[in-house]
């Protein structure tokens, strides 16, 4: 499985990963919260596309991507088995906090009709197991069965490159990107988001006295 973003976010520390994922967040306006002591960290494009990172206190660390136009979107599918057999490979630990949940905006749920369970959909499944990111086994399997480039079609590239791996991450690269890519109306409004986002930084790289993450609703249970 090669390429370049994967390749990028492999050889960065969690730490420096949490923090991007959590800057990005905010950014995008998506609130972090807390899932039984991991915390959540998500991005949306707004338009169907998503990244969705679960940091646990013990270092390690759960990645799910969606692009909504690909094949690997098995939510308009409905198909329950076939999305909870992506998971496959990856800790019940770490699948537990996507298990049995509240929808919300970046995860909607697959419902087994016979048992009632229900886990939130992905296309891309990847972890960190305190020394390494890999991707998840029944992901790379049905990927492989079906010809669809694990990269591409989860969304990794798209979901991921905001996050910039591999390269400058501050405020103002991230407005660089954002103007290069018609954001801002004019000069004013680019120097607006510039302190905006610079605010963003400060909080983030304050720690987390200085954010705050709701925590989310336990495991439902049946």
């Amino acid at each position: 499985m090669s390429n370049d973003t994967w390749a990028a976010l492999t050889a960065t520390p969690l730490a420096e990963v949490r923090r991007r994922a959590a800057v990005i967040g905010e950014i995008a306006e998506v609130e972090p919260m807390t899932v039984d002591g991991a915390e959540r960290c998500a991005w949306n494009d707004g338009g169907g596309q998503s990244a969705v990172w679960y940091f646990t206190p013990d270092g390690r660390a759960l990645l799910l991507t969606f692009d909504h136009e690909s094949d690997l979107n098995l939510y308009a599918e409905g198909d329950y088995a076939l999305q909870e057999s992506l998971y496959r490979g990856v800790p019940e630990s770490l699948v537990r906090l996507v298990r049995n949940r509240p929808e919300n905006y970046e995860s909607l749920n697959l419902v087994d009709e016979g048992t009632g369970d229900s886990i939130h959909y992905a296309g891309g499944v990847f972890w960190y197991d305190g020394e390494r990111w890999a991707a998840a086994e029944g992901f790379l399997a049905h990927c492989e069965r079906e010809g669809l480039d694990p990269m591409v079609d989860s969304g990794f590239e798209y979901c991921l490159d905001a996050c910039a791996f591999g390269g400058e991450f501050t405020p103002e690269s991230v407005v660089e990107r954002r103007a290069a890519e018609e954001w801002y109306d004019d000069e004013d409004d680019r120097e607006a988001a510039l302190v905006e986002i610079r605010g963003i930084f400060d909080r983030v790289d304050g720690g987390s006295a200085s954010r705050t993450a709701r925590t989310a609703p336990p495991t439902a249970r049946r």
